[in-house]
């Protein structure tokens, strides 16, 4: 049965928490949240703090936080219990499908992550730049609405097919076949965590606004938002998949 204990109260063990402060704060508010159960600071069946204290110690809203909470409960990360002793706790076990890698396999996480943040920023900034045809710009607009149609059982394999349109659009049949490497080794991660509404509903999001900003011609925005919807990505897999020893 979960422990019945309350979290220490807290700038002691919540100063180990780091503050969100970037453009995926849902993402980033979840690797934060995982990193300190991995971390112990938020210790295996052990209530949580307060909604207030944990959403002041990470810098986020509480309806930021309870939305991230939300994704964790449904991932089995956390139980919910009723009655006096009740309230939020960290599971005992995290779920067997997200245990963190081999230690061996850390690397090829943060080696999979930074080839796209230079791959795919450059790829999407060269198809703005293109001089785009009718036939490729529907291409684009096609391959968006089948994302954010798609059903959560396909919604994975879209996701890369509009990445590496984009990809394609950019005049460089080698940087196509980079980006469609990065996008098959990221897909193999993110098959081994769970799929988060919050998390999906925020990059059709920003997938719309890189395909805007890719057929208005912006270089430099369609750069700077693909950088930052990665970063979200990246936020996710580092607090599901690493080790918890990095900020």
């Amino acid at each position: 049965m979960t422990e019945e204990l309350e979290t220490p109260t807290t700038a002691g063990p919540l100063r180990h928490l780091g503050q969100v402060r970037r453009g995926n704060v849902f993402e980033e508010t979840m690797e934060q949240l995982l990193r300190g159960m991995r971390l112990g600071v938020l210790a295996p069946g052990r209530k949580l703090p307060a909604e207030r204290e944990l959403a002041e110690s990470l810098g986020v809203s509480r309806a930021t936080l309870r939305e991230a909470l939300a994704e964790l409960q449904a991932a089995g990360f956390i139980t919910i219990q009723r009655g006096r002793y009740g309230g939020a706790f960290v599971a005992a076990e995290p779920p067997a499908e997200t245990a963190e890698l081999r230690s061996e396999d850390q690397g090829r996480v943060e080696d999979v992550l930074v080839y796209r943040t230079v791959v795919e920023p450059a790829a999407a900034e060269l198809a703005a730049r293109a001089a785009l045809t009718a036939a490729q710009r529907t291409e684009l607009n096609a391959a968006l609405e089948a994302l954010r149609a798609a059903e959560p059982a396909h919604y994975r394999p879209l996701d890369a097919r509009f990445h590496v349109t984009i990809a394609e659009l950019s005049g460089s049949s080698m940087l196509a076949a980079s980006v469609a490497e990065a996008r098959a080794a990221t897909s193999q991660l993110l098959d081994r965590i769970p799929f988060l509404e919050t998390n999906i509903a925020h990059s059709d999001e920003q997938h719309t606004r890189i395909t805007t900003a890719i057929l208005t011609g912006d270089s430099a925005l369609a750069r700077t938002l693909m950088l930052e919807h990665l970063e979200g990505t990246a936020a996710l897999l580092r607090g599901f998949l690493a080790d918890g020893s990095a900020s």
